[in-house]
């Protein structure tokens, strides 16, 4: 297959038009009563991710997200997260969530499935 010559160098690439928002933490991840349950569960679980045992780039994360109703300082809504988990539990909660369910990221509230 011949190469198309007759644009030369004519073409230019497109510029992307959207650009990624920067990311921001909420003050609540930067308080002394978070930074302290997270290295108490840390200390207590291990420094692991409790799906695949990967010790690379820990978090702490919320079973039921905040967002989503989730208790902020409730040890049995934190779950240890290598990076990669914790993305993929984040993207699947964000999709649940512009689908107007609740983003739970996998965990069920307790209750009926139909949330009466």
């Amino acid at each position: 297959m011949g190469r198309l010559t007759a644009f030369g160098g004519r073409l230019q690439p497109l510029a992307p038009k959207v650009k990624a928002p920067i990311k921001v933490v909420e003050p609540f991840y930067q308080s002394k009563a978070w930074r302290e349950l997270v290295a108490r569960i840390k200390r207590e679980r291990g420094n692991h991710c409790e799906r695949c045992g990967s010790t690379k780039r820990v978090i702490a994360d919320h079973k039921q997200e905040r967002k989503d109703g989730g208790a902020d300082l409730d040890p049995a809504n934190i779950e240890l997260l290598c990076f990669d988990h914790h993305q993929r539990k984040t993207a699947k909660a964000r999709a649940a969530r512009a689908l107007g369910g609740q983003g739970t990221g996998g965990h069920q509230k307790s209750g009926s499935p139909s949330g009466s």
